[in-house]
């Protein structure tokens, strides 16, 4: 939301962000409170709203426990609580726990569904599920341009998602291609992990002429290049041979 949208938050909504740095991509009531004061002082900006990612953007998985422990402190400042559900599904296969459990039943005001990550096309959905922290949705989706023509048959692909459990068997699947890759370069010389691998993603740690060598046959993203981590991630297409070439490729490099 800070950094990876290019500033559209804060240029399209007219607000300011207060980031909070954590190792591990998890906010705590603790680490809320570095930025939630200032209410009423006409100097600061108000902080109205925390947002938390599930799963987050390092990869890592909120326990339900730990977003309600979030949601209660929000709430008791009177602010609203906005979970990024980008891999919401990834969360939700990895936790073995309904959907509920770490949205609605944890405090949860908001959410996006995450449907375009787990084979959606174009599809997204927002879920208010607290109407009385969350005001004017139905208008700000026309004034922003999200509302499309015809969207009923963008949306029958939200339904298919959710039917049969077609959406969590995808991110099963996706999570399972995860662990797959991470035991299979586990402990090869010049590799280390800055990140637990809880659902799809990889944070590796090695030399960036490796990572660059790598991915000269296999495209990723450098995530912190001054310390040389890059992310991998694994989807709801992610077959097994693809995992298997590309763990493949990262020993042999490794050992040039």
């Amino acid at each position: 939301m800070h950094t990876d949208e290019g500033g559209a938050p804060e240029k399209t909504a007219a607000l300011k962000l207060f980031p909070v740095p954590t190792p591990d991509g998890k906010l705590t009531p603790e680490l809320l409170a570095t930025e939630a004061w200032g209410f009423g002082d006409e100097h600061r900006a108000q902080p109205l709203a925390v947002s938390i990612a599930q799963t987050t953007e390092l990869g890592t998985l909120y326990q339900p426990d730990e977003i309600r422990a979030i949601a209660d402190a929000a709430h008791a400042l009177g602010m609203t609580v906005h979970l990024d559900g980008s891999r919401l599904w990834n969360a939700a296969a990895a936790l073995g726990v309904p959907f509920r459990a770490f949205t609605t039943d944890a405090g949860v005001d908001i959410l996006s569904l995450g449907a375009t990550k787990n084979g959606a096309l174009a599809a997204e959905a927002i879920v208010v599920l607290n109407p009385d922290n969350v005001d004017g949705i139905v208008y700000l989706r026309k004034t922003a341009m999200q509302l499309a023509s015809k969207m009923r048959f963008l949306s029958a692909q939200l339904l298919a998602l959710f039917d049969d459990g077609l959406g969590l068997r995808s991110a099963q699947h996706a999570n399972a291609m995860a662990a797959r890759l991470r035991a299979a370069i586990e402990g090869t010389p010049g590799l280390s992990f800055s990140q637990k691998t809880e659902a799809n993603a990889i944070f590796g740690v090695l030399d960036n002429a490796v990572a660059d060598r790598i991915r000269a046959r296999y495209r990723f993203y450098d995530w912190n290049r001054a310390r040389g981590e890059v992310r991998w991630m694994t989807a709801f297409d992610t077959t097994e041979a693809d995992v298997d070439a590309f763990a493949a490729a990262i020993r042999e490099e490794l050992a040039r």
